[in-house]
């Protein structure tokens, strides 16, 4: 057993520029674990509350002074002296001093510094790489570890992309078959080969907020002919090695009742979105669809769930947001086959794990997820294999805060073989 020795906490930058915390956890063996939170961009309202200064003298009101008081004066004096081993003890306790339902009093975000903290240094201090350690957490009978199998966004989108296209991601997704050395070859080839076809097309690109590009184009099918067509000058086949994935993050395109987007002259019920799906799907067959329909249309979830359901992968991210009430709700209304994982979305290691032994028990495939606001913490990584996921987004295959999630995993994977 080592206890909680000292608890230091700073302000930094994510990926954005926006502020975030790092919380530096020591014990009392000296062993120390270092921890920063991620942000998102495309929140959904169900997830745990992130707390900010919202003083609009300082960074725009973005600054996390209140949440370094917060850390000094609340939790600090409750955690030192505690077993840094018995995360779900860290993780009840800091949800009682929160007091809250969705964190909003200590923010999701410092709890989640210290959550993530504690459980890096208890890996350090066990001399345990963090992904066995993640693994112990969550008592997953892991016979081998395995990669996940990432998913790269490497064209960007609605409120990654600054709005020049109305979905959020459009990904292009390796076979599972391929080791992940040669997954991510192939998504760094594609990478550059749509950076050439959209010079070719005299296209104006900007790199989005997770490092795809950002191309402004008619619709959003023009999307899809883009990475066709970069598909095939890197002399990949379609369907065979190489699949395309869509994050539309729809509860950003509903306004009122329906939904508007480029690719259609008129609005949209939920019923035609449904339908364009579909329609879609035939001409792509996609892998997966993401947040295809907004956060709280449950029947509707349902409905194209069991459209497509039983080919392509239907994924709840703002529908789920990592709370256990809302993917039990999910599971019951067989709304979707398969969800998001986000610690900060949850606030705690110990709840995130709870989501994901659910997610599990229905067969649900489980896609751990970094944000569109990172840092170069590269926790996610591990966290990803230690729980068996299924697959990974860490965004495209560029920018540092990016690279340094694949960069771990070809590390995992050497470790491994």
């Amino acid at each position: 057993m080592a206890k909680i020795k000292k608890i230091v906490a700073r302000e930094i930058l994510d990926s954005r520029g926006y502020p975030t915390i790092e919380t530096i956890v020591q014990l009392d063996d000296s062993s120390v674990g270092v921890f920063s939170v991620p942000s998102g961009s495309s929140v959904g309202k169900h997830e745990a509350v992130e707390l900010r200064d919202e003083d609009a003298k300082r960074y725009a009101g973005r600054g996390m002074l209140k949440n370094l008081q917060k850390i000094v004066e609340v939790i600090a004096p409750k955690l030192i002296g505690l077993n840094a081993y018995n995360q779900k003890l860290i993780d009840s306790t800091l949800i009682t001093l929160d007091g809250s339902d969705n964190k909003s009093n200590l923010g999701a975000n410092t709890i989640l510094s210290l959550s993530g903290a504690v459980a890096k240094a208890s890996a350090v201090s066990q001399k345990m790489s963090l992904y066995q350690y993640i693994a112990g957490l969550i008592q997953a009978s892991i016979k081998e570890f395995t990669i996940p199998t990432p998913m790269f966004n490497i064209l960007n989108g609605g409120m990654h992309g600054g709005g020049n296209l109305d979905f959020q991601e459009f990904m292009v997704v390796p076979p599972k078959s391929n080791s992940y050395s040669t997954n991510l070859k192939m998504g760094v080839e594609l990478y550059y080969s749509l950076k050439n076809v959209l010079i070719s097309h005299s296209s104006t690109f900007l790199v989005g907020d997770e490092g795809g590009y950002a191309p402004t184009l008619y619709s959003n099918l023009d999307a899809f002919k883009l990475l066709e067509e970069a598909a095939l000058n890197a002399h990949y086949n379609i369907g065979l090695d190489v699949f395309f994935s869509l994050d539309a993050a729809a509860t950003h395109l509903k306004k009122g009742s329906s939904y508007k987007i480029k690719d259609r002259p008129v609005a949209m019920t939920s019923a035609d979105f449904v339908d364009f799906y579909i329609s879609l799907n035939e001409q792509y067959h996609l892998l997966s669809i993401e947040d295809p329909l907004s956060e709280d249309e449950w029947d509707n979830w349902r409905d194209l769930t069991e459209k497509l359901g039983g080919e392509t992968l239907v994924v709840g991210d703002d529908l789920i947001c990592t709370s256990l009430t809302r993917l039990n709700k999910a599971i019951s209304e067989k709304a979707c086959n398969a969800t998001i994982i986000k610690p900060n979305q949850a606030g705690t290691i110990s709840e995130t794990l709870d989501v994901i032994k659910t997610a599990r028990s229905a067969n649900f495939k489980l896609i751990v997820s970094h944000r569109s606001g990172e840092t170069n913490d590269d926790f996610i990584t591990d966290f990803a294999v230690g729980v068996g996921a299924d697959y990974v987004k860490f965004g495209a295959p560029a920018r540092g805060e990016r690279v340094a999630k694949y960069n771990r995993l070809l590390e995992i994977e050497h470790d491994l073989s």
